[in-house]
């Protein structure tokens, strides 16, 4: 009698359908992740090219900040909200001060760009593992299931030959629908970490181009502060 691979699962042993179910909820919740990760990182691509088209284009920082606002799933716009609300506590500090001294060394200038740049990376920091979250679950599945799949082949092959040992008989059509009961948790570990497997791999490297892409908006924002700080000296 042929079996379809529903009835192998519902007439494999508590173990091995427990196994089963184990390795479904790390599937879903895999492919969850993906389609979720999928979406963010498009909505993130699309944001942060018009911020930045948006950003360089403005004649100044005050007029690019109201635009930023428009960009919320845009990580480099996330980094100017930083660096734009810092620079305005710095100019707030330095404007007290010229009241009481009206002194301004280039020491004094460049000391600012060390808190301008704190609040940059820690914004920084905080979108990349935002965007970076849930993908150690992927290299988990990936890493995990086929031996969850493979353990339940193991137990399954050790319950047929308990079978047969209580039968009496090891012929191919007492130990085939054990094994072959038995073998489906293999091919259903893979199945939920190859898929895993490559979602990781492709949102790794999508996470890595967002955070080369920060970074050079960063220079970039710096080097245009820094040369504004210099100019005033």
């Amino acid at each position: 009698m042929q079996l379809s691979i529903t009835d192998m699962i519902l007439h494999a042993g508590p173990v091995g359908q427990l196994v089963m179910l184990t390795l479904l909820m790390f599937s879903v919740v895999s492919w969850s992740i993906v389609f979720m990760k999928y979406r963010l990182f498009r909505k993130v691509k699309f944001d942060s090219e018009d911020f930045l088209e948006t950003f360089w284009s403005s004649s100044n920082l005050s007029t690019a900040h109201k635009s930023a606002q428009d960009y919320e799933y845009s990580p480099e716009a996330a980094v100017f909200f930083a660096g734009y609300s810092e620079l305005q506590k710095i100019n707030k500090m330095r404007n007290r001060k010229e009241g009481h001294d009206s002194s301004d060394s280039l020491e004094m200038q460049l000391a600012t760009m060390d808190n301008l740049k704190r609040a940059m990376r820690k914004a920084h920091q905080q979108h990349i593992n935002q965007l970076g979250s849930s993908l150690p679950f992927l290299a988990t599945t990936g890493s995990a299931t086929p031996f969850i799949g493979l353990f339940g082949t193991v137990w399954g092959i050790m319950a047929s030959f308990h079978d047969i040992g209580q039968r009496g008989s090891a012929s191919l059509a007492v130990v085939a629908p054990g094994i072959s009961e038995a073998l489906v948790a293999t091919a259903a570990g893979l199945a939920a970490a190859i898929p895993a497997v490559i979602a990781y791999n492709y949102f790794s490297n999508k996470l890595d181009g967002v955070d080369s892409e920060i970074e050079h908006f960063s220079t970039d924002f710096l080097n245009l502060v820094e040369r504004d700080l210099l100019s005033r000296v």
